[in-house]
């Protein structure tokens, strides 16, 4: 057995969220073993990578992931294998998967327990969120299950009535126990009743294309549906999280309730940061079919302001992998179009254009939507830093490096990206994940199966341990 570390990434800059130093970080056993000023000698070790000149940064945590995903009679075309390899071709290291009921048959319990025998192809690391639709007397045990598995946040949707959609009732009781099991409540919100109105108004009218889909689902019944959601929140003392948010009304009344003391949280996704409603006016606007859809520019603008602020806290991809021909089978109809964007690949130098290079903020306050906070709101143990008794998930990048995407050369095993022909900043050069080295300059190394399923901590256990600096109590 060799007596030196398995890996030095040397004469590097390490950024966390707090801060950055020039830094030798030691792998050895699929963790951060020491950190070494960078004027000191580079230790020997069994495989050294020259960081001189680049960033190196925490792997990715996406808290937002759907792979192998049914909706309808629609299935995403990926599996664990290829969505977790894209990922780290991207850069992320730790996907969270949600176990959703795929019909009344399919209990919350069952969903996660699917979902977690399919995560064992994984190359990379995977958590899961369980997911409820409606509410019965053994909800409660079956969240108690969920805890005990390390599923400790439940997703219920505000819309989408018939298939995911949970009603009011449902909501305020499931948040009741995940207050009582030390959860998170997520949560899509999209006032249902507005949204069906609208899309049955345009229907009438005879504008229920995909070129109209931001106008069928308007920016108030967001914000309503955020609004209504914060009011059980606080009555019922439940932590929320509100995915991918897209006009800053909604991550505003979010800081409001934050103001007040409420535990709530904002996620948005790359393609609100970048891509405006104009895109539904394009050659192939089936490229943007998602929901909430993209908003005005000026809302654009202003979200991107908020992400700049700190008001939003993780930056997730909502990564659903269908490809153009699924998306083109209803083109006429948003109704019973597949909605959701490719994009764990992407969201690293997406996330990186958007709120460093065009918004003016730092390296940190991108590891922390990238990384940090995602891994800290989620609970999970050892990830979202570079520090000492950590895993070793690390990213060597450039800033300045730019690439053009091209998404027939990416890996989510779908045949478009949104993001098609943007030219963006800071793309991985290196990835660590779990201590193996798994990209370089030589192409992917695929580590097989590796990936581990991640049990996370309760909301406020996790939480009051990191209550001081993470650099001083890691």
């Amino acid at each position: 057995m060799s007596q030196f570390p398995d890996l030095v990434i040397a004469n590097g800059t390490v950024v966390n969220s707090f801060g950055r130093q020039a830094t030798h970080v030691i792998v050895d056993a699929g963790k951060v073993t020491a950190l070494i000023d960078a004027t000191e000698p580079v230790p020997a070790a069994t495989r050294t990578i020259d960081a001189s000149g680049m960033l190196v940064v925490p792997g990715g945590v996406d808290g937002h992931c759907h792979v192998a995903q049914v909706t309808g009679r629609f299935r995403t075309l990926d599996d664990f294998n290829i969505s977790s390899t894209a990922a780290l071709w991207g850069g992320t290291t730790t996907i969270i998967d949600f176990g959703i009921p795929r019909d009344a048959q399919e209990t919350p319990l069952d969903a996660v327990l699917n979902k977690k025998r399919l995560a064992a192809e994984s190359r990379c690391d995977v958590a899961l969120h369980g997911s409820v639709i409606s509410w019965d007397e053994t909800v409660p045990w079956q969240l108690e299950q969920l805890a005990a598995e390390g599923v400790r946040s439940v997703k219920m949707y505000t819309t989408n009535r018939g298939s995911t959609m949970a009603d009011n009732d449902t909501i305020l009781k499931v948040m009741r126990e995940m207050v009582r099991l030390d959860g998170l409540t997520y949560i899509h919100a999209e006032h249902d009743a507005i949204i069906t109105d609208c899309t049955e108004e345009h229907a009438a009218d005879g504008l229920i294309g995909i070129e109209h889909l931001h106008r069928t689902r308007p920016e108030l019944a967001e914000e309503i549906s955020v609004k209504e959601t914060l009011a059980m929140a606080e009555y019922t003392g439940a932590p929320v999280y509100f995915v991918h948010q897209s006009t800053p009304g909604a991550v505003d009344l979010v800081s409001d309730a934050r103001s007040r003391g409420l535990e709530a949280y904002s996620e948005t996704c790359p393609h609100y940061l970048t891509l405006d409603d104009t895109v539904y006016g394009s050659t192939f606007p089936e490229w943007y079919a998602c929901c909430p859809p993209m908003r005005s520019a000026e809302t654009v603008a202003a979200l991107k302001e908020r992400l700049a602020t700190g008001a939003i806290h993780t930056v997730s991809s909502d990564h659903s992998c269908y490809d153009l021909s699924q998306k083109r089978e209803r083109t006429d109809d948003v109704r019973f179009m597949p909605h959701g964007l490719p994009g764990v690949e992407t969201r690293m130098p997406v996330t990186f254009t958007a709120l460093v290079t065009e918004a003016g903020g730092s390296v940190e306050d991108f590891v922390e939507v990238f990384s940090a906070g995602p891994a800290r709101i989620n609970a999970l143990p050892l990830k979202g830093a570079i520090v000492e008794g950590f895993d070793a998930d690390l990213v060597i990048f450039d800033p300045a490096a730019q690439r053009t995407v091209d998404g027939g050369a990416l890996h989510m095993g779908t045949d478009f990206s949104p993001f098609e022909g943007k030219t963006l900043n800071g793309w991985p050069a290196v990835v660590v994940s779990a201590g193996r080295v798994v990209l370089d300059t030589e192409g992917f190394h695929d580590p097989g199966p590796v990936g581990r399923f991640i049990a996370r901590n309760g909301f406020a256990e996790h939480r009051d341990a990191l209550s001081a600096p993470i650099s001083a109590s890691a």
